[in-house]
């Protein structure tokens, strides 16, 4: 019935240079040679009759006939991934995108919960400050987001707004009770699009005329909540990320109905996986975490 269609495989490397707009990043992507894809790419040219690209020095461009084949191409083999994986009896992994900092602070530390009942999917997890474009990148199923939350984004699901409060080791807190002589620690955000959470606007909202002793910062949560654990001062933090060194008792708020507003924790899900059902579970799971 479907004898006269090109091969998948060519359809496969297609579909990926097409998205990516670029021989070279579809041979990455593939784990092959920019030689390879070429060749696909002209071997379905030929069989079509038709050109699927325009060849310029440095970049491809896809014809009117190329567009209507990378769409048709984009959802075919979507739905083709989507229930493999959902029937396969084999071990599937779930690719996470997300910072380093939710990854080493929330996420790891809990990830055994999922896998406890969800055997059969293997998590990996990719960490960064840069943004991975997921609506390309065909390595990663799912990105957690930090950030202002765009309620309009139909594309968005929310899991939580942090809130920042001050923590400390028991024995810091006890012996500066005043914050006169504590040394304040607090991160800067590499991400310098995101709005900044200060020591200097918590002073000013809950301890004004305060004459800060020491200020030390860090451009990872993580840096900040190693220096804290290791009593060197008091942190402000988010309310998310200290979750699990406050369920340890590793670290004790300051202070009671004293925190400012943080920032949101997001989802957002690949288009060529969105609808799999490792999708479903995982973000099944991060919500009743969230809620719990």
């Amino acid at each position: 019935m479907f004898s006269y269609l090109p091969q998948l495989n060519s359809i496969k490397v297609f579909e990926s240079a097409a998205r990516l707009g670029s021989f070279k990043a579809a041979a990455k992507e593939l784990n092959v040679t920019p030689t390879a894809v070429s060749h696909q790419v002209r071997g379905l040219e030929e069989r079509l009759g038709t050109l699927l690209f325009e060849r310029r020095i440095r970049s491809v461009t896809l014809t009117a006939e190329g567009e209507r084949l990378a769409q048709v191409a984009f959802w075919s083999l979507q739905a083709i991934s989507s229930v493999i994986d959902d029937i396969s009896a084999r071990k599937t992994t779930l690719h996470v995108s997300t910072t380093a900092s939710f990854a080493a602070l929330w996420l790891v530390p809990k990830l055994s919960r999922f896998q406890q009942k969800h055997p059969e999917i293997n998590i990996e997890i990719k960490t960064g400050e840069n943004l991975d474009l997921i609506e390309k990148d065909r390595r990663i199923d799912l990105a957690i987001r930090y950030g202002l939350f765009d309620s309009e984004n139909d594309d968005a699901q929310r899991l939580v707004t942090e809130s920042f409060n001050v923590y400390g080791v028991e024995s810091y807190i006890k012996t500066h009770q005043n914050l006169d002589s504590a040394t304040l620690i607090e991160t800067r955000w590499q991400n310098k699009s995101l709005p900044s959470i200060t020591w200097k606007q918590w002073l000013k909202q809950f301890q004004p005329g305060i004459e800060v002793n020491e200020l030390r910062c860090f451009d990872q949560e993580l840096h900040v909540i190693q220096a804290t654990l290791a009593g060197q001062g008091l942190a402000l933090l988010s309310s998310v990320l200290a979750q699990e060194a406050l369920e340890q008792n590793w670290l004790l708020p300051y202070g009671t109905n004293c925190s400012l507003p943080g920032l949101t924790y997001y989802v957002l899900k690949s288009p060529f996986t969105k609808s799999s059902r490792k999708v479903s579970l995982f973000l099944d799971w991060l919500k009743e975490e969230f809620s719990a």
